[in-house]
């Protein structure tokens, strides 16, 4: 019943899915400068470091990354700021056990730069969404999002802060309903077993 997060810096995320009782058996990072491992270190979370720099190709790379993975026996596979792109191979690997949280409202704006695209584009509502990890880059199906209003005078970095926010508060969330076996899919549509919401909408600046 637990979960290994992968990470490639500050660990933020990590800290809210420790904060909420989450059980993290392992954390592994792409880079051993990142700052989440402290994190780890703190809250005596096993870390491992698989430096995607040593590794000639991406599948050499995603082979010994999936090794240190499945040491640890997870349920769960949940990526937190882990700034790498999959190859379909891996994600097929866990398909159905590997989860992300993008900065957007997915469909919208996928990829990086996402504030900055939010305001270029002039949308009123910006947020994040948790989904399944697929081939396809960040188009798997969405399980839980939060929105929140894009503000007059917002810059790339308020917004970002006020999304990142709500982040800490959806993603433990999103990872104890799969631990509890409480989604189900149909035709690529996620629900959620009860009566939980699947929107999260904060009006707070």
């Amino acid at each position: 019943m637990s979960v290994v997060v992968l990470i490639s810096g500050r660990g933020s995320n990590l800290e809210a899915i420790l904060d909420a009782g989450v059980p993290v058996s392992g954390v592994i990072s792409n880079k051993a400068d990142a700052k989440g491992l402290q994190i780890a270190a703190r809250r005596k979370v096993p870390a491992r470091i698989v430096e995607h720099r040593a590794f000639a190709a991406r599948e050499a790379f995603e082979a010994e990354l999936a090794a240190e993975i499945d040491r640890f026996a997870p349920k769960l596979v949940a990526l937190a700021g882990f700034m790498r792109i999959l190859t379909p191979g891996f994600a097929e690997r866990y398909a159905g056990r590997l989860v992300n949280i993008h900065p957007s409202l997915l469909p919208a704006f996928p990829g990086l730069a996402t504030h900055e695209r939010a305001l270029a584009a002039g949308v009123k509502l910006h947020g994040c969404t948790v989904h399944y990890v697929t081939a396809a880059l960040d188009h798997g199906p969405i399980i839980l999002q939060a929105a929140v209003p894009v503000l007059r005078g917002d810059t790339p970095d308020t917004l970002a802060a006020r999304v990142l926010r709500q982040e800490h508060q959806v993603y433990p969330r999103a990872i104890r309903w799969i631990l509890e076996d409480r989604l189900v899919s149909e035709t690529g549509v996620v629900r959620v077993k009860g009566d939980d919401a699947q929107l999260v909408f904060t009006d707070r600046a």
